[in-house]
């Protein structure tokens, strides 16, 4: 996008003014004023953008709680695009925690009780006879590169949320936009409503969703199966972002449909990227290689499997080691305790190359249930990873801490569950158990530590908001057919350069999420560049003109000049 674009627009007076994409409210120049009827609908006074910016900012801070805040700028987006989203980039690191996690949570849980205005596609069970209709009426004659779509049974940590799943799928397209230069014109949040198994909801007078047990098995399958068709059908070349989906049903999706289209997952694959990553870091600061670790996942739920799998299949690539070696490194805990033979049919078949042999563990205290603990595992296997992503707040106590710490040098330490209160261990008790050795990043904002020499210890946000916008840019920018496990790797492996422990090893071990722009950007440049490398790219043009096409194509909020013609844009 040019840095001075000219646009043509056909609305006029209250019709532009109302719209979103095009509204500038008082920033309209006395010129553009006269040409789209709006000398007497807007005050005299010409503002510029940075004085909007100001006003808003001012008026946002007059809210005194976080969902009021979150309630503003929901409302600020559906009247001016450009001013929502120069307002977050200014202000990126105070706001993220409002228009994402930990506010946008409570927005969600409180869905129907804030409801104003309806936002997105609303794909219901009920309505499934006419899912083709609805879904054209939304997205005929637009062209719609990113679709993010949830069926809410899984949300941010808080669980099945019915039909306030639209949140989340909104939020993410906000942080596309945001983060990555993702037109939002060019993108849809839809929400699979295809009940709710949360009785708070159900017995709730105000519920605005479905009301009805969740839908399972072959029906839920038939309709998640018929959205898909209905994306590749009349979306070809967008790309599908699966999003909080139960741990049933997350990475079984995935397999099912990522040979037939560009699909992806947050969940499991943006959460194992960024992991992925962090760890990358962490071992370039030891000296060491991904396959000489010994990890630990604590928390083997969509997130702990797509951290599990992004591990192994970084060893696997980067250090050529073959898969069934690398799934030997990996030790699994959920609340079954350790992942291992005699657990049976209370295993999922997801889990299974990872599940330990029994006679591995013989020896090895259990409690009345047969389960070995963490504790008991880090004490056997002295990992030189511990990686939590249980919500289970606490759970790597000081004990725990201490015991892996015998031995170890460095040891990396990610409590990565969100939000704050049910991360598995604070960061700076982490570093002050381990003598600050410990390597460390965590899932939400924790403020520094001190090491013993004095100096602050930065703990790094291992969030995906600093990587999976630009692999879906990159993946939407090169037209790819597919996410391929190497495009993935490309980013993250991008990612993992930019970390400032690298040149500092006492420095946080991924970029300030300040630098969340410029990261993505250099993300969604490597993951193009590799889908051209292998072949699944639809893109006339070669890996060279990358950084120059994704220039042009990042969408950028500034206002430009409007010209008014009745052949113009109306969209």
């Amino acid at each position: 996008m040019p840095s001075n674009p000219i646009f043509r627009v056909a609305l006029r007076g209250e019709a532009i003014l109302h719209h979103p994409r095009w509204n500038k409210g008082t920033a309209f120049t006395a010129n553009e004023r006269k040409q789209f009827g709006l000398i007497g609908r807007l005050p005299y006074r010409v503002n510029t953008l940075d004085e909007q910016c100001q006003r808003a900012y001012d008026q946002l801070l007059s809210r005194d709680t976080p969902i009021r805040k979150n309630s503003f700028l929901q409302s600020l987006k559906e009247q001016n695009w450009v001013l929502f989203y120069q307002l977050l980039l200014r202000h990126l690191r105070e706001l993220m925690p409002i228009v994402y996690t930990p506010t946008e949570a409570d927005a969600i849980a409180n869905y129907s009780h804030l409801f104003r205005r309806s936002e997105g596609l609303y794909l219901t069970y009920e309505h499934r006879d006419v899912m083709e209709e609805c879904f054209l009426e939304q997205t005929k004659g637009r062209d719609i590169d990113l679709i993010v779509c949830s069926d809410a049974e899984a949300i941010l940590g808080i669980g099945d949320q019915g039909v306030g799943g639209i949140g989340i799928s909104t939020a993410k397209s906000v942080i596309y936009t945001l983060l990555a230069g993702i037109d939002p014109l060019k993108s849809i949040a839809v929400t699979l409503d295809v009940g709710t198994d949360n009785e708070d909801l159900l017995t709730d007078p105000l519920y605005v969703g479905w009301r009805n047990k969740r839908v399972r098995g072959d029906d839920y399958d038939q309709f998640i199966d018929k959205f898909v068709q209905l994306v590749r059908k009349h979306l070809p070349h967008s790309l599908l972002h699966f999003e909080d989906f139960g741990v049933t049903n997350a990475q079984r999706l995935l397999e099912l449909y990522r040979d037939k289209h560009a699909v992806f997952n947050d969940d499991v694959q943006g959460t194992g990227a960024v992991t992925l990553a962090a760890v990358m870091s962490a071992v370039g600061v030891t000296k060491s290689r991904l396959s000489d670790q010994r990890y630990v996942v604590y928390g083997a739920g969509s997130a702990g499997l797509g951290i599990t799998h992004q591990l192994r299949d970084g060893i696997a690539q980067i250090d050529e080691v073959p898969l069934d070696q690398a799934n030997r490194q990996f030790y699994l805990i959920d609340k079954h305790g350790l992942i291992k033979e005699s657990l049976a049919d209370l295993i999922r078949p997801s889990l299974r190359e990872f599940v330990r042999p029994d006679e591995e563990w013989e020896g090895v205290p259990t409690n009345n249930q047969g389960e070995i603990s963490l504790l008991e595992v880090v004490k056997k296997v002295r990992p030189t990873v511990l990686i939590g992503c249980s919500t289970h707040g606490g759970a790597f106590t000081e004990e725990v801490i201490r015991e892996m710490a015998k031995g170890v040098d460095r040891p990396i330490i990610l409590p990565l569950s969100n939000p704050s209160r049910l991360v598995e261990v604070d960061p700076a008790k982490a570093n002050d158990w381990t003598n600050g050795k410990a390597l460390l990043a965590t899932g939400s904002p924790f403020p520094p530590a001190k090491v013993p020499s004095g100096k602050d210890y930065i703990i790094a946000e291992c969030n995906n908001a600093l990587i999976y916008p630009g692999l879906g840019f990159g993946a939407v920018l090169s037209k790819a057919r597919t996410v391929s496990d190497g495009m993935i790797l490309a980013g993250a492996r991008r990612l993992a350069s930019l970390a400032p422990a690298l040149k500092d090893p006492d420095d946080a071990l991924l970029p300030d999420f300040a630098d969340a722009p410029d990261v993505n950007f250099e993300v969604a440049v490597a993951v193009a560049e590799q889908a051209i490398a292998e072949g699944i790219a639809n893109v006339d043009w070669d890996d060279q003109q990358v950084r120059e096409k994704a220039r042009e194509m990042q969408w950028l909020p500034i206002y430009g000049e409007y010209i008014y013609d009745e052949d113009g844009e109306k969209e």
